[in-house]
């Protein structure tokens, strides 16, 4: 089964490991710009976590800032796909 990026619940770590390994294979196999190089790194994995479930845990943030790295990311893609499906 195929998963959208775009589309992917961002709640678990597996999950955002394997979302930033798939979207920066997807630059390198464009011939893109390394996504780290073209943007901003994705955002480090929180270490202060308490583990009690606090409103507006340091996960939380991270899960965030990820979601905004994905949509940069993905739109960064879809911007250097064009000239080569062009040819």
């Amino acid at each position: 089964m195929r998963h959208e990026p775009a589309q992917l619940l961002l709640a678990d770590l597996p999950t955002a490991h394997a979302l930033i390994a798939h979207l920066r294979g997807q630059a390198q196999r464009q011939g893109s710009l390394p996504l780290d190089t073209a943007l901003r790194p994705p955002p480090p994995e929180p270490s202060t976590c308490c583990g009690r479930g606090c409103n507006g845990c340091v996960w939380e943030g991270f899960y965030t800032a990820l979601h905004h790295w994905r949509e940069d990311a993905i739109a960064f893609l879809q911007r250097n796909e064009a000239p080569s499906a062009a040819r």
